[in-house]
């Protein structure tokens, strides 16, 4: 299958063409079918888009590809047989108003959402190449009624009714794995200097008097170094304790 060659762009370095849905159908799609000069030739015409794979579509590896294409024949069903898979309309379409001023909204055009599988022997797979189709909202006799008006006699207009199409590559959701490394890391280091710090405390006091109790910290956040000075406070306080009878019997 022919690849379609890519279109000129007149952008200047530096602008990227990314039209709302208003501007798309309104300003392109519109002046497409009366034949009317665009704004600007940067959007190409590619026959059939549906029929070819997204990939052979030029620019749309790139991020967003923008096409025109005369759909000869009406789409039926929710399936568009491709290349290498098919397209399966997703969802219901949407409208497509022009802002007139104020609440004023006038329909305009109507989009479709379509997503590209790949089709295999036992099953069919969704990729991440997402279409939206844009059409005029005015019925296919008065589009081309409108075409013939305003088109140069001098061509042969062909039957059909003109589409833009938007097509993108989505990277789809990967499921997040939990970090376990970072999870334990915190954890594992207290737990560590705990017990690092429970047998200098366990020699000091020589199993002959357990040490006594640090008071209850006001912080419900205790961290390692809170700890280690807290352990030093209470080795010192026992050993004040064991020398105090001492003293005494020699005072006796």
């Amino acid at each position: 299958m022919e690849r379609p060659a890519q279109a000129p762009s007149q952008l200047p370095p530096g602008f990227r063409f990314h039209p709302t849905d208003e501007e798309l159908v309104v300003q392109y799609l519109r002046r497409k079918v009366l034949a009317r000069p665009l704004p600007a030739a940067v959007i190409p015409v590619v026959h059939d888009v549906a029929r070819l794979d997204p990939w052979d579509l030029p620019g749309a590896s790139e991020g967003e590809g923008y096409f025109f294409s005369l759909r000869r024949a009406p789409a039926t069903g929710r399936r568009r047989r491709a290349g290498s898979g098919y397209w399966k309309v997703t969802g219901k379409d949407k409208p497509v108003f022009l802002q007139c001023g104020g609440r004023r909204q006038l329909l305009v055009g109507v989009k479709t959402a379509l997503a590209f599988h790949r089709s295999e022997p036992s099953s069919s797979s969704r990729t991440g190449w997402v279409m939206h189709e844009y059409r005029l909202a005015v019925p296919g006799g008065v589009a081309m009624a409108e075409q013939r008006k305003n088109a140069n006699h001098a061509r042969v207009v062909e039957p059909g009714e003109w589409v833009v199409c938007r097509v993108s590559l989505k990277n789809r959701p990967r499921r997040s794995r939990p970090n376990r490394d970072g999870d334990s890391k915190t954890p594992g280091n207290r737990t560590s200097i705990a017990h690092r710090a429970a047998p200098l405390q366990h020699r000091e006091g020589d199993g002959r008097q357990p040490p006594v109790s640090p008071q209850p910290s006001s912080s419900s956040c205790v961290t390692g170094v809170t700890d280690i000075s807290d352990q030093d406070e209470v080795s010192s306080s026992s050993i004040r304790i064991r020398d105090a009878p001492a003293d005494s019997q020699r005072e006796a």
